[in-house]
């Protein structure tokens, strides 16, 4: 554990008055670390009102685990979305892997998050903003998702109202063939093809218009974070509609 006041403190005392002065600057800080609970660099940091090192990000990505298991099956969106967040930090090899690790940790439910949480209001926005994307990535929002959200962002400090806001700046727009005003007519136009076409040609438009859109082959080619969460929507909006003329047409 570093004491990032204490060593401040011992330095600076160090320099104004030699072994006297550093051991009263390091006396100081102690008494600041133990105080705010500063316990490493990104502490202080965080309590500077500075952006969290990567290694603290992956509080974020228990939290994303979490989501994507709570209802007992992770599906692929709620992985390519966890891969587009990835990116959107822009995490280096290394950040990479402790996201990884630590979405699979949030997974098993057991990491007890009020107190992270707390310690977190400074993020709080950016954390909900995340959930928020990764609870609509399927285009539903169940009660368990919403529920854990909510009670997250108690902890957070942040208020029902902003919670809304939050919320729907991620849910589906009403246009998206899962909304309100979905159709059959609208999943055809949005694959490209017609009430008559065959089968056979709905699927190679299908699996052509997946892979121009796909964000795991956007991800390699350096795209915005805002050009891959598109991608993410529309792969999903593609999901959707073929699914749909599926079901109206029968086929497999």
């Amino acid at each position: 554990m570093l004491w990032p006041a204490t060593l401040l403190g011992a330095v600076g005392g160090l320099a104004l008055a030699s072994i006297p002065g550093a051991l009263l600057g390091g006396l100081l800080g102690q008494v600041v670390d133990r105080r705010l609970r500063l316990h490493s660099w990104a502490a202080l940091r965080e309590r500077l009102g500075g952006k969290p090192y990567p290694g603290d990000e992956a509080l974020l990505f228990v939290l994303l685990g979490r989501l994507a298991k709570c209802d007992g099956r992770v599906l692929q969106a709620h992985i390519l979305q966890a891969r587009a967040e990835i990116q959107r930090l822009g995490l280096d090899a290394a950040g990479q892997q402790r996201a990884v690790v630590a979405f699979a940790r949030g997974k098993t439910g057991r990491d007890g998050l009020r107190a992270p949480l707390r310690r977190q209001r400074a993020q709080a926005e950016a954390l909900l903003r995340a959930c928020w994307r990764m609870a609509w990535v399927d285009g539903r929002l169940s009660q368990t998702e919403r529920e854990l959200i909510l009670l997250w962002g108690k902890w957070l400090g942040v208020s029902m109202a902003t919670q809304q806001v939050l919320s729907a700046a991620y849910a589906p727009k009403q246009a998206s063939v899962a909304g309100a005003g979905g159709s059959y007519q609208q999943a055809l136009r949005l694959l490209g093809v017609t009430a008559d076409s065959e089968p056979a040609q709905i699927k190679r438009a299908y699996r052509r218009l997946l892979s121009r859109n796909h964000p795991d082959k956007l991800a390699g080619s350096g795209v915005s974070p805002e050009r891959l969460r598109e991608a993410t929507e529309k792969t999903r909006e593609l999901h959707q509609a073929y699914g749909l003329v599926r079901q109206q047409r029968g086929f497999r």
